[in-house]
């Protein structure tokens, strides 16, 4: 049964997701048409409001941002010239191309996402854009298609949530990172009990609420998995947002932005 909604979950995001690549459609966190406060926010807008400045916002190509973050995992990623960088759940690469300009000619990222439409549509703007050491992979992010101990900063954003396997996607980036490795993630916790009704809609999950792990979960798997330096950084701001992206139902209550942190060991 388990591993049946698992496959469930994972079908509906891909087949959500697909429709938002060719949609152009802004943002993914809502269970109707419109989101992140509706249809008149730009996702220029929507990037400002999660901590990206106008100079981040210039830099990228036009299309890469399709508006479907919580945060700005770039803040804590503290990425240096000549880094290797891995984005679980890539999109259209707006994150990849931020971080390619922080790590220079010397350094490359990987984007990886299972959404066949989004995936060309990331190399489309890398092509566009003439970005070269950006490298975009259609895969899943419980079976990364990256090697051993070949990556030095994993970052994502709004995307570990809509995972039916959390700890399998964790134990992937212990594997990928290089002994000293970061983990720098944006995503959306839950801070209380989240209602079952919740965890069971199907469009609440793609919306990023329903599939939200509780802060100490996370906390819990990363520790085991064998991270150090575990941190999750609760922003109380975020619930505005949350709000937003399902109005009505009262899920900002258990639910916020979170920036996760960790170390995988020398």
């Amino acid at each position: 049964m388990a591993d049946k909604r698992a496959e469930e979950i994972r079908k509906t995001v891909k087949e959500r997701y697909g429709e938002i690549a060719a949609t152009e459609g802004s943002c993914g966190c809502s269970p109707s048409a419109s989101c992140c406060g509706g249809p008149e926010i730009s996702s220029e807008a929507i990037g400002s409001g999660l901590g990206y400045s106008a100079a981040d916002m210039a830099q990228v190509p036009s299309g890469s941002n399709l508006g479907l973050g919580c945060g700005n995992p770039l803040a804590v990623a503290s990425l240096k010239p000549g880094e290797t960088v891995l984005d679980l759940g890539s999109g259209a690469g707006f994150d990849c191309f931020l971080a390619a300009r922080a790590v220079g000619e010397t350094g490359s990222v990987i984007g990886v996402d299972m959404t066949e439409e989004i995936v060309s549509k990331a190399r489309k703007n890398a092509e566009k854009a003439g970005v070269r050491n950006v490298d975009f992979r259609r895969g899943e992010i419980e079976k990364l298609p990256v090697a051993d101990s070949s990556v030095d900063v994993i970052m994502s954003n709004c995307v570990i949530n809509l995972s039916p396997e959390k700890r399998q996607v964790f134990q992937e980036a212990f594997r990928v990172l290089k002994p000293g490795g970061r983990l720098a993630v944006s995503d959306v916790v839950a801070t209380g009990d989240l209602p079952v009704s919740i965890q069971e809609d199907m469009d609440l999950v793609c919306a990023c609420i329903g599939g939200a792990a509780a802060v100490e979960e996370v906390s819990k798997m990363l520790t085991e998995i064998g991270f150090e330096q575990v941190r999750i950084d609760v922003s109380e701001k975020s619930r505005e947002m949350v709000a937003q992206w399902a109005p009505g139902i009262g899920a900002e209550k258990v639910l916020a932005s979170a920036y996760i942190e960790a170390v995988k060991p020398l």
